[in-house]
């Protein structure tokens, strides 16, 4: 993908370039994505190689799109823990700051460690996917050239470009009431109630942009409610992505490589949906139209769908109303899949400051994915 940029600025779709995975055993450094050699091949070559090799394009166009989400938490979960995890040898990087980690204590005393459990697991989930890639001579995922973000400038972030930008968010808390549902499924068209709605409008940072946000105490604890609440809207997308994608996989290898990452997604949203109810209610002194509410008293809340001690899916509608309720995962819906996490990913303000060229990238891939079909080449 050498001069990826000035081809995506020409006619030449990326389709036509794309990335032969030779080796990426022992390539992972955190906080960096995964390196890997590759040499471009015209699309024929790739579409010869992995239909007449041990993949079809359609699985290895899904384990693409999906290693690409996975390189992309890693890097939003490091800054995470840069600065409110642990830093060690298994997840090294930043030297952690002490009023942040203490927002975040209040939401769990524990944070520390879930923060660095989930920034490995996401880790490992992108180095074995595009290294089994790699095994089958088929085309891996580098985004390297895309880390041109900004870092924070908190004492304890490591000054590195980053993929993805945590200081403008904008995060969608529909999954809390989706969850608590028993009536309404997203498969059906239904919409959701935000559990804060100030956090669905304007651009908020889930981390302190500079030690300015350390003080006062307020602020700080809404930038941890934000990082808390924001947990949960990343791991419930993934949650979703793997069983929606599964049901366009062909190879029983690949099907068990999706099928067994997913449930570890969902193993994380449970733990942050748990925490996230623990957000201390206020108001951003910084910020006065951020509010936390108290989902469990304020009157605008209330009821089932903000009760914080429901954290295990409520039944609902599932396949046919007339099947009756069911505790699932929601949604499941396969059409459109990739290409709907994309503008998910894109509409929380993840990726502004990214280039063009990273958008044409990341829709090429979705579109792949999508374009998958069970039994297909």
């Amino acid at each position: 993908m050498k001069d990826l940029e000035n081809r995506v600025g020409s006619s030449i779709n990326r389709r036509t370039f794309v990335k032969r995975g030779l080796t990426a055993a022992g390539a992972a450094t955190v906080g960096g994505g995964l390196l890997t050699r590759s040499t471009p091949l015209l699309a024929e070559e790739r579409g010869r190689e992995e239909k007449s090799g041990r993949l079809t394009r359609g699985d290895a166009a899904i384990l693409r799109f999906l290693a690409a989400a996975e390189i992309l938490e890693t890097d939003l979960w490091q800054q995470y823990n840069e600065l409110g995890g642990i830093q060690d040898k298994e997840v090294p990087g930043g030297s952690g700051s002490k009023p942040y980690t203490d927002a975040l204590t209040q939401l769990d005393s524990d944070m520390p460690q879930y923060i660095h459990d989930n920034t490995e697991d996401e880790l490992t989930h992108e180095v074995f996917i595009n290294n089994y890639l790699a095994s089958k001579g088929a085309d891996t995922v580098d985004l390297e050239q895309f880390r041109n973000l900004p870092s924070s400038q908190v004492s304890g972030a490591q000054q590195i470009g980053r993929l993805t930008n945590l200081m403008q968010l904008t995060v969608d808390t529909s999954w809390w009431t989706r969850y608590r549902s028993r009536n309404k499924n997203p498969d059906f068209g239904d919409t959701f109630d935000q559990a804060v709605p100030s956090l669905a409008v304007g651009q908020h940072p889930a981390i302190p942009r500079n030690n300015d946000d350390l003080v006062p105490d307020k602020h700080i604890q809404a930038i941890a409610n934000t990082a808390g609440f924001h947990f949960g809207t990343i791991e419930q997308g993934g949650t979703s992505l793997y069983p929606q994608l599964a049901q366009r996989v062909t190879h029983p290898e690949v099907l068990r490589i999706v099928l067994s990452i997913g449930p570890t997604e969902a193993m994380h949203f449970q733990t942050w949906s748990d925490k996230a109810g623990n957000a201390p209610p206020l108001t951003d002194p910084k910020d006065p139209s951020l509010v936390f509410p108290d989902l469990n008293n304020d009157p605008k809340f209330g009821g089932e769908e903000f009760q914080t001690t429901l954290i295990m899916p409520e039944p609902t509608i599932f396949l046919r109303k007339g099947l009756g309720v069911c505790s699932i995962v929601r949604p499941t819906e396969t059409k459109g899949a990739a290409m709907a996490a994309l503008k998910f990913l894109t509409a929380m303000g993840l990726f502004i400051g990214q280039s063009p060229a990273f958008f044409e990238f990341m829709k090429d891939l979705a579109e792949d994915a999508d374009e998958a079909r069970r039994g297909g080449d």
